[in-house]
């Protein structure tokens, strides 16, 4: 089994979905079933359809999320040091057009989300970090064209 990595602060989040899915979706969902059923004919019970729909969803992302958390290589970030973006690395960055400054964390593929600043490990931002230190220039291929980001700071947080 291929490991991945994972910080540990990814890692616990995914767990506590899996629980919450386990201990409070899952036993209501099978609930909503059975007061469908009860309500007879399945057939034209929409009740029942949206309940069997939410439950095939919810069983397939604790699948998903076994899974992930089963590859899951966990890295604590917090313990890491140095001027070298590596995964866990929290990397200021400025815009070299227009100084306009951002911050992302290198995270795993399973718990990357850009609206947090969490890139995935495998996105061409984080690809054209990894092994950069504080004052290099990077040049980034985005949807937009290329862009060139200067590497203010990296943390470990």
């Amino acid at each position: 089994m291929e490991r991945v990595p994972m910080t540990l602060r990814g890692h616990k989040r995914l767990e506590a979905e899996l629980k919450n899915l386990k201990s409070v979706e899952r036993p209501a969902v099978i609930q909503a079933i059975a007061e469908a059923r009860a309500h007879g004919d399945l057939s034209e019970n929409a009740e029942y359809h949206a309940a069997k729909e939410k439950q095939g969803f919810i069983e397939s992302r604790v699948m998903e999320l076994e899974s992930a958390l089963g590859r899951a290589e966990v890295i604590d970030s917090s313990k890491m040091s140095g001027d070298i973006v590596r995964f866990g690395a929290t990397v200021m960055l400025a815009d070299v057009d227009n100084d306009e400054e951002s911050t992302y964390q290198i995270v795993g593929v399973d718990e990357a989300d850009i609206d947090s600043g969490l890139v995935s490990i495998t996105s061409p931002i984080a690809r054209a970090l990894i092994g950069k230190s504080e004052g290099d220039v990077v040049d980034v291929q985005t949807p937009r064209g290329e862009k060139s980001y200067e590497i203010l700071e990296v943390k470990w947080i």
